[in-house]
């Protein structure tokens, strides 16, 4: 499950991870927008359900210094041996650039050095080193950690997805349909034993299908118009059925965008309806090859009525 959930502290999670704990949920999974930081939601989840794995997807290579960002992830990795697992990812213009004032450019490149650079502090070496993105000048890790976490890549075209299955532990999949899954795998040609696909998944625990596609075209018109997404939905083949909506947003019309969305596109991407039925879809992706199914909840009247009581529907029990 993608935590923190909207709505509760994080002082009142507590409650909430003890919930997910007990109705089956095995992993709790940070993102990084503008909301709560990735690290401090898993750092109380640390505590509080000790047995829990933990990760971030994502943790940006942009908005945190190397060296900062090696500190944090072993910080945790301290806190949470053997069950943390660090996601990093290139994030987007908007996040990077509108709103940490730091420059967008050369993502792939960035992540890559970024990776390299995490793999070796994090086991503790000193690096001196030029990338091709930054220096580092003799940098060792006070507190290298003692289990250092597994490196995840969030990727999306070929590219990316190639450096993950070369250099990472882990790939991390969003914004794609259970079908899209093979795919992106075709991509990923790796035989490390413990290379976990990750995959977020937007999940609209309603049986108000008018409400959840409405929530679904609002998302799909803010993400897959940044130019990444719109490149990766073209290259998994949606032009035909998103084109129209990109072509309105392209206009300024945001109204026509919204509109020209078809039903079949939310249904694809956006997992909803009761929550046995929520389960069933998620449940496609681990049948595609996902190995960490990741569940982001959409708010619903049904999760702000009772939010325990559906998550503890979502889960096994």
């Amino acid at each position: 499950m993608t935590v923190p959930l909207g709505g509760v502290s994080l002082a009142g999670h507590d409650s909430v991870f003890a919930t997910l704990t007990e109705a089956g949920f095995t992993d709790f999974w940070s993102s990084e927008v503008n909301g709560a930081d990735a690290f401090t939601p898993l750092t109380l989840a640390s505590v509080w359900q000790p047995q829990a794995r933990l990760g971030t997807a994502i943790a940006p290579v942009f908005t945190r210094g190397p060296g900062l960002l090696a500190m944090t992830a072993a910080a945790l990795a301290d806190a949470a041996p053997g069950r943390f697992q660090l996601g990093i990812g290139a994030s987007s213009p908007v996040v990077v650039g509108d709103w940490n004032a730091v420059d967008f450019t050369q993502p792939f490149a960035r992540s890559r050095d970024v990776l390299r650079f995490l793999r070796a502090a994090l086991a503790g070496d000193m690096v001196d080193e030029t990338y091709e993105t930054f220096q580092i000048r003799r940098f060792r890790l006070e507190r290298p950690p003692a289990t250092p976490p597994q490196l995840l890549l969030a990727a999306l075209r070929p590219g990316m997805l190639h450096l993950a299955a070369a250099e990472a532990d882990g790939v991390i999949l969003n914004w794609l349909a259970a079908t899209d899954v093979p795919q992106a795998l075709a991509e990923v040609k790796t035989d490390k034993p413990d290379f976990d696909v990750v995959a977020r998944i937007f999940v609209c625990p309603t049986e108000d299908h008018e409400y959840a596609r409405t929530v679904g075209r609002r998302m799909i018109a803010a993400y897959l118009t940044v130019p990444a997404y719109l490149e990766f939905h073209r290259w998994l083949g949606r032009e035909p059925s998103l084109g129209p909506m990109w072509k309105a947003w392209a206009a300024g019309d945001r109204r026509a965008a919204l509109a020209a969305i078809p039903d079949e596109v939310v249904d694809e991407l956006i997992v909803h309806g009761s929550p046995a039925e929520c389960r069933a879809q998620v449940n496609r992706y681990a049948e595609a090859g996902v190995t960490v199914p990741v569940m982001a909840l959409i708010p619903t009247p049904e999760l702000e009525k009772d939010a325990l009581g559906v998550l503890t529907a979502l889960g096994r029990n």
